[in-house]
């Protein structure tokens, strides 16, 4: 059985359940006695039997019609609770964002775009994934993530993606390295250095390695995942290192030095990374629209 019953129809039983009476019930739902009585009709002549008794003087339900009362205020309690739910969830009062990005991001940059969309939307819960660039694609690819800031060699032509930052690298090494004093530096002045790399997981690990080649740095035995143990290595004398600009506010030490490299030097492209076959949330656009607008200034 196909019924046709709008939400008007059910609000006009309800008014009449609660008035007893036609010309009141009528007024109640702003329309003329006539058109309030059709609307009763319809709604008879859909769900196939009377609702009411009424003559000159009373009207009353019908033992179906005490029935359908109970369902109809049901009814009209969800669709209202639904649309104004959904529009809480329109108009950023509610929602979920989550948020896939490289720790170097996760660290300090994206902290305070997070504490501005708090402040513009109180009610929405953000998650953030700090986690490497496979890791961010995955939960992307997953469906875990809405949006992605990663450094992939290529981004994937599966999903949608604009370049966000071209993140340049510096050599961190002591205050009284011999390269410290330098303005800027190249490539082939490390020769001899006793060089500290990331871990091969690490996205900043395949950049490095095929910059620096044939250079002749001395590898250290250290490979390193957690870059507050890479600064203290470097504090140490242990050795220096090559790392972008994003991760240098975990070297601001009065002993270290950060040093830009000589063009053409070394830079990965971060991008922001978004599924194609899947529309984002409103939640999701407002932080997608935040981010493209606040890109990192950065205070070495």
């Amino acid at each position: 059985m196909a019924l046709n019953v709008s939400l008007k129809l059910l609000k006009a039983f309800l008014a009449l359940c609660e008035h007893r009476n036609f010309t009141r019930a009528a007024e109640h739902c702003h329309v003329s006695q006539s058109a309030f009585s059709g609307m009763i009709f319809r709604l008879e002549d859909e769900v196939g039997t009377r609702l009411f008794d009424r003559d000159t003087r009373n009207v009353a339900l019908t033992p179906e019609g005490e029935l359908f009362a109970e369902a109809a205020q049901h009814l009209v309690s969800d669709i209202q609770w639904t649309f104004s739910n959904l529009n809480d969830y329109v108009t950023k009062k509610k929602g979920r964002v989550r948020v896939a990005a490289l720790p170097s991001i996760a660290g300090e940059w994206l902290p305070q775009i997070i504490a501005e969309y708090r402040r513009r939307y109180p009610g929405i819960n953000v998650e953030i994934h700090d986690v490497l660039s496979d890791h961010c694609l995955e939960l992307l690819q997953n469906g875990l993530v809405d949006i992605a800031m990663a450094a992939p060699n290529v981004p994937p032509e599966q999903y949608a993606s604009e370049l966000f930052y071209a993140d340049s690298f510096f050599l961190i090494c002591r205050r009284d390295h011999p390269l410290a004093t330098r303005e800027m530096v190249a490539i082939d002045d490390l020769r001899g250095c006793d060089f500290i790399h990331l871990a091969g997981t690490a996205s900043i690990h395949q950049f490095v390695v095929k910059a620096i080649g044939a250079t002749g740095v001395n590898p250290s035995s250290f490979e390193i995942r957690n870059l507050a143990t890479m600064a203290g290595l470097i504090l140490q004398g242990l050795g220096v290192s090559l790392l972008p600009e994003l991760t240098l506010y975990q070297f601001r030490h009065p002993e270290l030095t950060t040093i830009p490299l000589a063009p053409p030097g070394i830079s990965r492209s971060i991008h922001i990374i978004w599924r194609k076959d899947r529309p984002l949330s409103v939640a999701a656009e407002a932080m997608l629209e935040l981010i493209r607008a606040t890109k990192p200034v950065l205070n070495r």
